[in-house]
Protein backbone atom coordinates (compact mmCIF):
# COMPACT_ATOMS: atom_id res chain seq x y z
CA UNK A 1 0.00 0.00 0.00
CA UNK A 2 2.93 2.49 0.60
CA UNK A 3 4.38 1.41 -2.51
CA UNK A 4 0.91 2.49 -4.43
CA UNK A 5 0.84 5.81 -2.06
CA UNK A 6 4.18 6.49 -2.91
CA UNK A 7 3.98 5.93 -7.04
CA UNK A 8 0.86 8.53 -6.64
CA UNK A 9 2.74 10.98 -5.09
CA UNK A 10 5.32 10.85 -7.88
CA UNK A 11 3.18 10.84 -10.76
CA UNK A 12 1.35 13.93 -8.85
CA UNK A 13 3.84 16.05 -8.77
CA UNK A 14 6.05 15.19 -12.04
CA UNK A 15 2.71 15.92 -13.72
CA UNK A 16 2.05 18.78 -11.60
CA UNK A 17 5.45 20.31 -12.51
CA UNK A 18 4.53 19.38 -16.32
CA UNK A 19 1.88 21.69 -15.73
CA UNK A 20 3.91 24.16 -14.29
CA UNK A 21 6.60 24.08 -16.97
CA UNK A 22 4.22 24.24 -19.92
CA UNK A 23 2.30 27.28 -18.91
CA UNK A 24 6.34 29.19 -18.40
CA UNK A 25 7.33 28.04 -21.63
CA UNK A 26 3.97 29.56 -23.61
CA UNK A 27 4.26 32.37 -21.64
CA UNK A 28 7.84 32.72 -22.56
CA UNK A 29 7.25 32.11 -26.44
CA UNK A 30 4.37 34.36 -26.92
CA UNK A 31 5.08 35.98 -30.35
CA UNK A 32 5.83 39.84 -30.29
CA UNK A 33 3.19 41.95 -31.78
CA UNK A 34 3.62 42.38 -35.33
CA UNK A 35 3.46 46.50 -34.76
CA UNK A 36 6.22 45.93 -31.99
CA UNK A 37 8.28 43.18 -34.43
CA UNK A 38 8.15 45.89 -37.75
CA UNK A 39 8.93 49.22 -35.75
CA UNK A 40 11.98 47.25 -34.29
CA UNK A 41 13.00 45.75 -38.07
CA UNK A 42 12.64 49.71 -39.34
CA UNK A 43 14.72 51.18 -36.38
CA UNK A 44 17.78 48.40 -36.70
CA UNK A 45 17.29 49.18 -41.03
CA UNK A 46 18.02 52.70 -40.47
CA UNK A 47 20.40 52.40 -37.93
CA UNK A 48 22.31 50.29 -40.26
CA UNK A 49 21.33 51.56 -43.69
CA UNK A 50 19.60 49.05 -44.79
CA UNK A 51 15.82 47.78 -45.89
CA UNK A 52 13.52 45.73 -43.93
CA UNK A 53 12.52 42.51 -45.59
CA UNK A 54 9.15 41.50 -44.25
CA UNK A 55 8.07 37.80 -44.55
CA UNK A 56 4.54 36.22 -43.69
CA UNK A 57 4.36 32.81 -43.48
CA UNK A 58 2.78 30.01 -40.90
CA UNK A 59 4.28 26.41 -39.91
CA UNK A 60 2.03 24.62 -42.38
CA UNK A 61 3.06 26.51 -45.43
CA UNK A 62 5.48 24.23 -47.70
CA UNK A 63 6.49 27.11 -49.86
CA UNK A 64 6.91 28.99 -46.89
CA UNK A 65 10.15 26.76 -45.35
CA UNK A 66 11.32 26.81 -49.20
CA UNK A 67 11.33 30.39 -49.02
CA UNK A 68 13.04 30.73 -45.47
CA UNK A 69 15.53 28.29 -47.07
CA UNK A 70 16.61 29.59 -49.98
CA UNK A 71 16.86 33.38 -48.13
CA UNK A 72 19.36 30.94 -46.14
CA UNK A 73 21.08 29.20 -48.88
CA UNK A 74 24.77 29.60 -47.59
CA UNK A 75 25.29 30.90 -51.44
CA UNK A 76 23.60 34.02 -51.18
CA UNK A 77 22.71 34.63 -47.13
CA UNK A 78 25.45 37.13 -47.10
CA UNK A 79 23.37 38.94 -49.85
CA UNK A 80 20.83 39.53 -47.78
CA UNK A 81 22.04 39.98 -44.81
CA UNK A 82 24.30 42.67 -45.80
CA UNK A 83 21.53 44.92 -47.54
CA UNK A 84 18.25 43.88 -45.60
CA UNK A 85 17.03 43.63 -41.53
CA UNK A 86 14.87 40.33 -41.94
CA UNK A 87 11.57 40.32 -40.11
CA UNK A 88 9.24 37.16 -39.62
CA UNK A 89 5.76 37.52 -38.85
CA UNK A 90 3.29 34.24 -38.18
CA UNK A 91 0.66 34.74 -39.27
CA UNK A 92 -2.85 32.26 -40.57
CA UNK A 93 -1.89 28.96 -38.66
CA UNK A 94 -4.15 25.64 -38.28
CA UNK A 95 -6.11 25.39 -35.81
CA UNK A 96 -4.86 24.81 -32.28
CA UNK A 97 -1.61 26.58 -33.36
CA UNK A 98 -2.49 30.36 -33.13
CA UNK A 99 -0.66 30.60 -30.19
CA UNK A 100 2.30 31.02 -32.71
CA UNK A 101 1.25 33.91 -34.98
CA UNK A 102 2.13 37.43 -34.57
CA UNK A 103 -0.57 39.48 -32.90
CA UNK A 104 -1.70 42.00 -35.37
CA UNK A 105 0.06 40.45 -38.39
CA UNK A 106 -3.08 39.64 -40.35
CA UNK A 107 -3.47 43.62 -39.57
CA UNK A 108 -0.31 44.44 -41.07
CA UNK A 109 -0.97 42.31 -44.19
CA UNK A 110 -4.53 44.48 -44.48
CA UNK A 111 -2.74 48.00 -43.95
CA UNK A 112 -0.18 46.61 -46.87
CA UNK A 113 -2.94 45.34 -49.02
CA UNK A 114 -1.84 41.67 -48.99
CA UNK A 115 -5.00 40.58 -46.61
CA UNK A 116 -6.20 38.57 -49.25
CA UNK A 117 -3.04 36.81 -50.32
CA UNK A 118 -1.06 33.13 -50.04
CA UNK A 119 1.47 32.91 -48.25
CA UNK A 120 4.89 33.49 -48.31
CA UNK A 121 4.22 37.10 -48.38
CA UNK A 122 7.12 38.96 -48.36
CA UNK A 123 7.12 43.23 -48.10
CA UNK A 124 10.29 45.56 -48.46
CA UNK A 125 10.23 48.59 -46.29
CA UNK A 126 12.81 51.45 -46.78
CA UNK A 127 13.87 53.07 -43.22
CA UNK A 128 11.25 54.98 -42.71
CA UNK A 129 8.31 52.43 -43.10
CA UNK A 130 7.26 53.30 -46.64
CA UNK A 131 6.47 50.51 -48.53
CA UNK A 132 8.86 49.78 -51.55
CA UNK A 133 8.03 46.60 -52.88
CA UNK A 134 6.19 43.32 -52.09
CA UNK A 135 5.31 39.83 -53.54
CA UNK A 136 2.51 40.87 -55.70
CA UNK A 137 2.65 41.39 -59.84
CA UNK A 138 0.63 43.54 -60.54
CA UNK A 139 0.14 46.12 -64.41
CA UNK A 140 3.52 48.30 -64.73
CA UNK A 141 2.88 51.51 -62.52
CA UNK A 142 0.11 50.23 -60.92
CA UNK A 143 0.12 51.55 -57.11
CA UNK A 144 0.09 48.74 -54.04
CA UNK A 145 -3.73 49.36 -53.58
CA UNK A 146 -4.13 47.61 -56.91
CA UNK A 147 -4.88 43.40 -56.31
CA UNK A 148 -2.03 41.54 -57.96
CA UNK A 149 -1.02 38.03 -58.00
CA UNK A 150 1.46 37.18 -54.71
CA UNK A 151 4.50 35.58 -56.13
CA UNK A 152 4.98 33.51 -53.13
CA UNK A 153 8.00 31.78 -52.62
CA UNK A 154 9.77 32.75 -56.25
CA UNK A 155 10.17 29.70 -58.50
CA UNK A 156 8.74 30.31 -62.27
CA UNK A 157 11.05 32.54 -64.09
CA UNK A 158 8.27 35.22 -64.04
CA UNK A 159 8.34 35.01 -60.27
CA UNK A 160 11.97 35.01 -59.95
CA UNK A 161 12.05 37.98 -62.63
CA UNK A 162 9.50 39.68 -60.06
CA UNK A 163 11.62 39.38 -56.95
CA UNK A 164 14.91 39.84 -58.32
CA UNK A 165 12.77 43.40 -59.51
CA UNK A 166 11.86 44.09 -55.90
CA UNK A 167 15.75 43.46 -54.79
CA UNK A 168 17.15 46.12 -57.18
CA UNK A 169 14.96 48.65 -55.71
CA UNK A 170 15.75 47.87 -52.41
CA UNK A 171 19.50 46.62 -52.56
CA UNK A 172 23.04 47.72 -53.46
CA UNK A 173 23.42 44.22 -55.16
CA UNK A 174 24.99 43.47 -58.36
CA UNK A 175 23.93 41.92 -61.44
CA UNK A 176 26.32 38.74 -60.54
CA UNK A 177 24.91 38.62 -57.04
CA UNK A 178 21.36 38.99 -58.50
CA UNK A 179 22.07 36.55 -61.54
CA UNK A 180 23.25 34.18 -58.44
CA UNK A 181 19.57 34.52 -56.02
CA UNK A 182 18.03 33.59 -59.15
CA UNK A 183 19.80 30.82 -59.73
CA UNK A 184 18.80 29.92 -55.99
CA UNK A 185 15.47 30.04 -56.12
CA UNK A 186 15.19 29.00 -59.54
CA UNK A 187 16.05 25.53 -57.58
CA UNK A 188 12.47 25.92 -55.84
CA UNK A 189 10.98 25.30 -59.29
CA UNK A 190 8.91 22.19 -59.40
CA UNK A 191 9.60 20.51 -62.44
CA UNK A 192 6.39 18.25 -64.43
Amino acid sequence: MKLKSLLFTITTVLTIQSAIAQSTTAVATTPAPANEVLTAAIQKAAKEKKQVLAIFHASWCGWCHKMIASLNDPAIKSYFNKNYVIADFVVKESKGKESLENPGGEELLKKYYNADQGLPTWLFFDAKQNLVADSQIRPEGAPFSTKGENVGCPAKPEEIQHFIKALKKTSKLDEKQLSEIAAVFSKNEIKR
